[in-house]
């Protein structure tokens, strides 16, 4: 019987060459990260194919199909391991760049290879971010809206992605379709291309083997069976890892979206650098953190093959190279370490602080539910203003940030912006009724949405939150505003 394929196919033939892969150096788990990758994106491919069985991309129904898939245990199960699974795709891959990068495969005549590896990592970022809306909770709509804004601000390109992205004005089902689409049809055409062309590159060259100059008398491995023993080891323990993660901590669904309701999203992990630099940047310059960085870094990646100039791949001589990787490799670590810890103090912060309910205008003391649950009411703080900092930092601050520096993209700064210090009418009826669309603060483009505090704040609250942002804010000196004024 395959003989009888061979001779109609040739499948046979093709296997044994495959197989038959000369190693320079020998077989050696140095290797392994590649086919690790290939597995770990076998196992997404077969999860998303399952998940697509029973979820509905629609405003409507994508957060109640996700809801329904963590009802089933085993839906859930398969959910997991995807949730997994990417994360385990995504720091392969970075491992697997890290180690080319360590070793200097991407020297000549391997820097195709090496190119058609970054772009991996590009869809397979894009790929994690398109797949964090699908379950439309609240993280997924809050974060993937600061994303889509940070989009909008690239020069020239930039809103027409976004529009294209987004799919109108606001967030709501063509985002959810077209997100999906991306998700489950284009981002992985690409990445199939692109492993497809990585894996025919790296079989032209051959692999790059030991950090030596002088091959001669070097021993030679086989691909089959050392090497395939070594990659199945390994590709066995991640898929251990991924199950043991998925059983002791499967993926949380938060409320549905609802974009009238305040809520600290978290980024995830693999974005966590990005979040950590814009918070070391003062507001003026979120561009070029979110857009200009990550771009001038991409290019150099690329051209790295060409950047490095050295002849040999020792490390002896490519000491400037290796230092740069140590380098950024810090600083990736460290921004992302920093942006953890600051995110957990915000939402230690947000779930801590009282959250007021509504009270008659002609209240004069305001009541807070307390996070616990609990209620207390007090007199009014003798100043507007140390009363205003308070229901600023438990309803405003999650958003606009404790200093007013605004969220990049989604929700502008308070602090320094003319609007928050001009009309007092205009200022008290956003406060008030809210506002949805797209703004420009300062040459900067938010499109975050505004609740209407009306019901939820008193009178007096209003008042006081609005002075305190128009007076305590950055330089912002402006005129009180009073209970009178709020309730014209």
């Amino acid at each position: 019987m395959l003989n009888w394929i061979e001779r109609r196919t040739g499948f046979l033939s093709m296997a044994k060459n495959f197989l038959t892969e000369d190693i320079p150096g020998g077989a050696s788990y140095w290797y392994v990260f590649g086919s690790a990758t290939l597995f770990a994106m076998t196992v997404q491919i077969v999860t998303g194919i399952a998940l697509t069985f029973w979820y509905a991309p629609s405003a409507a129904t994508a957060w109640e199909s996700t809801k329904a898939i963590y009802a089933n245990p085993w839906e859930h199960w398969v959910l997991a391991l995807h949730y997994w699974g990417a994360s385990a795709m995504i720091a392969l891959v970075f491992l697997h760049l890290l180690q080319a990068a360590v070793s200097g495969a991407y020297k000549a005549p391997r820097e195709l290879q090496w190119i058609v590896g970054v772009l991996l990592l590009v869809v397979t970022l894009v790929l994690g971010l398109t797949g964090y809306l699908l379950p439309w909770d609240m993280n997924a709509y809050f974060a993937s809206q600061v994303s889509l804004n940070i989009t909008g601000t690239a020069p020239i390109a930039g809103p027409f992605i976004q529009s294209i992205a987004q799919g109108g004005p606001v967030m709501g089902t063509e985002t959810i379709n077209r997100f999906f689409g991306l998700h489950v049809w284009l981002m992985p055409a690409l990445l199939l291309l692109l492993v497809g062309a990585h894996l025919a590159i790296f079989r032209h060259n051959g692999a790059a083997g030991p950090l030596i100059d002088d091959r001669r008398g070097m021993r030679i491995g086989r691909f089959w069976p050392d090497q395939v023993f070594m990659d199945m080891v390994v590709s066995f323990l991640v898929f251990i890892i991924i199950m043991i993660l998925a059983w002791l901590a499967p993926p949380f669904l938060d409320a549905k979206a609802d974009p009238t309701v305040m809520f600290q999203p978290y980024p995830a992990w693999y974005f966590l650098a990005l979040f950590g630099l814009l918070n070391l940047v003062p507001p003026w310059a979120d561009v070029l953190a979110t857009i200009v960085i990550p771009t001038v870094f991409l290019i150099m990646l690329l051209a790295l093959p060409w950047l490095d100039r050295s002849r040999s791949r020792l490390a002896s001589d490519r000491r400037l190279v290796l230092t740069g990787v140590a380098v950024v490799t810090l600083v990736i670590v460290g921004l992302s370490v920093q942006s953890q810890f600051s995110i957990m103090s915000r939402q230690a912060a947000a779930a801590a602080a009282a959250v007021p309910v509504a009270v008659p205008a002609t209240t004069t003391a305001p009541v807070l539910a307390t996070s616990s649950g609990a209620v207390a009411a007090g007199a009014m703080p003798a100043s507007s203003a140390a009363h205003g900092a308070s229901v600023f930092a438990a309803n405003c601050s999650a958003c606009h940030g404790a200093q007013g520096q605004g969220t990049p993209g989604a929700f502008p700064p308070l602090a320094n912006n003319p609007f928050v210090t001009g009309n007092p009418s205009a200022v008290i009826n956003v406060v008030k009724n809210g506002r949805t669309g797209p703004i420009t603060v300062s040459g900067q483009s938010y499109n975050g949405t505004m609740p209407a505090w009306k019901s939820q704040l008193s009178t007096q609250d209003i008042a006081d939150v609005i002075t305190y942002i128009r007076t305590s804010l950055g330089s912002n000196k402006a005129s009180p505003v009073s209970a009178t004024q709020v309730a014209k």
